[in-house]
């Protein structure tokens, strides 16, 4: 069955066009309502949503789902995706729901799904869903309709476990802080567990007004935090996404360093205090080759799934793996998480800062990458991918990298967006076949 509402990472789109309306997230709510009422006891939904002005529409369209169907409701208000998981789990609900676009300007909107256990639902769930999201709803008699709550202390039940990542022996005293918050839904519990920890902190995007999520912030944006470290004589600083599951971080140079650098600074200090499962780490394609090669010299190896955190995840499970993550800044730590957790990703850098005793510039350049260009070419309608003189183009590009480099191209899941990377030893080669293939693609998508 052909996927139509969801992508690779939920179900998301510009807000008050389908299929982010309020007319279908009141159906996403019966639809994965029903889906999940299972046995006889009384059903709970957690919803948790990020700073976008439609989060107050989509979150009251989907309490009309989720209580037509006799599903009762808990309401989180603004916080991280992660912490959605982590409720699902610690309330026994048999539902969460995030809703957010993630990196996405405030214009879009998403719905995240997650199941009883925490984790992102499966293929097999997604695809009972957009099922039964094409049949009429079963609504429940008028006593059995669900009831919708609110809680005030979600927040502090986050920054409780989000500091029991941190090693206890450990203390962020000494430390200056500057954490963008990309004025999403960690503008909170971000900095208040750092602080908490024992850092001084400068807090970056934590004045959400509806519209300036992402905008000029956060992990998509690093130049303020990137001039604030430096300015401020900071030691590191850490920037996440709108809904906090991403994490990019500023070393006290000001250097942007990236989720590939990230896991293997994680995944080498576990192995290091014995702590590392599996043979090695898992990401998606899109990992820079420098972190293969340099997992390998450390006897590890690096598991590529396609793009996708919920790939990484399943991969990390089928494996036994607790380290995982995209290049992009999701970094999921099984031993904690279910998902990619920003906050929790981050004290496990400042664990290792600390632990070792060293600066972060000195620290977090763990391998030289591998030259790589990724570009974006945006499309209205069609499939310039199916294109022959695409084909055509795409192949010479794989035989003249053949044992020098890689080519990856997609389509993203949550964009019109066709996404050309390419990477290899040779820079100017790299730029040549990425520009030719993009120029192929425009041709395509005219």
């Amino acid at each position: 069955m052909a996927r139509k509402f969801f992508g690779t990472d939920g179900i998301r789109g510009l807000t008050n066009q389908a299929p982010m309306t309020a007319d279908i997230a009141l159906k996403v709510g019966q639809a994965a309502g029903a889906h999940f009422l299972r046995g006889d006891h009384r059903h709970r939904v957690v919803i948790g949503k990020d700073t976008r002005l439609s989060g107050y529409m989509m979150e009251s369209a989907l309490v009309a789902g989720f209580t037509s169907v006799g599903m009762d409701v808990v309401l989180l208000g603004p916080m991280p995706t992660p912490a959605v998981a982590m409720l699902t789990r610690s309330m026994r609900a048999d539902l969460g729901v995030m809703i957010s676009a993630s990196h996405n300007p405030f214009h879009d909107n998403g719905i995240k799904l997650f199941g009883p256990d925490g984790f992102k639902l499966s293929d097999e769930d997604e695809l009972a869903i957009e099922a039964l999201l094409e049949q009429d709803a079963d609504l429940v008699e008028a006593n059995r309709i669900g009831r919708a709550k609110r809680i005030e202390d979600a927040r502090g039940r986050y920054v409780h476990f989000a500091k029991s990542t941190f090693p206890d022996r450990l203390r962020l005293d000494g430390l200056k802080i500057v954490i963008d918050c990309a004025n999403g839904a960690a503008y909170h519990v971000a900095p208040d567990a750092l602080w908490e920890l024992g850092a001084e902190v400068i807090s970056l995007g934590v004045q959400p007004n509806g519209t300036n999520i992402n905008d000029q912030c956060g992990s998509t944006y690093p130049q303020l935090l990137q001039e604030t470290v430096v300015a401020s004589g900071a030691d590191i600083g850490l920037a996440l996404d709108g809904d906090a599951d991403r994490l990019i971080v500023v070393d006290d140079r000001g250097k942007v360093i990236d989720g590939d650098q990230l896991m293997a600074l994680i995944a080498l200090d576990q192995k290091r205090q014995g702590l590392l499962r599996g043979d090695g780490v898992v990401a998606t394609v899109m990992s820079n080759l420098g972190l293969e090669r340099h997992l390998a010299t450390e006897g590890l190896a690096l598991h590529r799934t396609k793009v996708g955190d919920r790939y990484v995840l399943e991969d990390m499970r089928k494996r036994g793996c607790n380290v995982g993550g995209e290049q992009s800044g999701h970094i999921i730590l099984t031993d904690h998480a279910t998902t990619g957790d920003g906050l929790v990703a981050g004290l496990q850098i400042l664990a290792a800062m600390v632990g070792q005793e060293k600066r972060a510039s000195d620290l977090l350049a763990q391998f030289e990458p591998v030259p790589q260009l990724l570009r974006n070419v945006r499309f209205k309608a069609g499939a310039p991918l199916e294109a022959d003189a695409v084909k055509v183009v795409i192949a010479d590009a794989e035989r003249q990298l053949d044992g020098r480099g890689r080519l990856v191209i997609r389509k993203s899941g949550t964009e019109p967006l066709i996404r050309v990377m390419a990477e290899g030893d040779d820079a100017a080669e790299v730029e040549t076949v990425v520009a030719r293939i993009c120029a192929a693609v425009e041709e395509a998508a005219a």
